[in-house]
């Protein structure tokens, strides 16, 4: 039985956008504590390395939630393995690289779930209730989708997106931004890698190869930003940049 669900936010100087992506975990956090009021969710963000007023708005958003609600963990790697590994841990109770764990004394690792996402990037109201479902139904691994916000898009760019992504279509694609796991299932792969870029993709990989059951959703679509700059260099602001230049 599913007891507790964590997201684990990393951000790198996102002080444009990680306003609005704490919002919407906050609804979504809302939104499925109405139909499961007794699920544990938590929320830990991890800061890594900012420098600008990532983390004044972080703490003003959270400030109304305990130790066992939501938590902030700092650390100095400029790596988004590094930062979901580290955020892994304070979600299931080590405090590794941070100031405090969320529910330390909470729930097994076996009736965990870690969802995923990133600071540039809404979740839709139901996203916590999907990642639920998916544990209840015995996924291991959730590939959830994302789209880009587009409001960052011009007019064709927008009609070249419906083209290639017409609905029903499931791609099956990896997405750090909307990835689920179970906390047990993490820890046997041996969590996320320290890798700068593709920790997620490096991560479904070795599930698969595990044998583990990696389903992939159109439920609960992200909105991740359509910046053609982002803070990987090979990750999906690489693929719009490439995909769909702007002049």
């Amino acid at each position: 039985m599913l007891r507790r669900i964590d997201a684990v936010v990393p951000a790198h100087d996102e002080e444009e956008l990680i306003g609005a992506c704490l919002d919407a975990l906050l609804i979504a956090r809302s939104a499925v504590l109405r139909v499961r009021p007794e699920l544990q969710v938590g929320i830990v963000v991890v800061l890594d390395d900012c420098r600008d007023d990532t983390a004044r708005i972080v703490r003003a958003r959270l400030a109304g939630f305990g130790p066992e609600e939501a938590v902030t963990v700092v650390i100095d790697e400029r790596s988004v393995g590094a930062a979901r590994r580290a955020g892994v841990a304070a979600a299931v109770g080590s405090g590794a690289g941070g100031s405090g764990a969320v529910g330390s004394a909470a729930a097994d690792v076996s009736e965990r779930w870690i969802a995923n996402t990133d600071a540039d990037s809404r979740v839709p109201e139901d996203w916590f209730s999907v990642h639920a479902d998916a544990f209840d139904d015995g996924v291991d691994v959730l590939l959830g989708t994302v789209r880009p916000a587009f409001t960052d898009f011009s007019e064709d760019d927008v009609e070249r997106w419906s083209l290639t992504h017409p609905p029903g279509h499931l791609p099956g694609n990896v997405h750090g931004a909307n990835l689920g796991v179970r906390a047990d299932r993490l820890d046997e792969l041996g969590g996320f890698r320290e890798l700068a870029e593709h920790e997620d993709v490096d991560l479904v990989e070795r599930a698969r190869a595990s044998g583990l059951q990696v389903v992939p959703t159109l439920d609960a679509p992200v909105e991740t930003s359509g910046r053609r700059r982002g803070r990987t260099p090979g990750g999906y602001a690489a693929f719009l940049a490439e995909t769909y230049p702007r002049s």
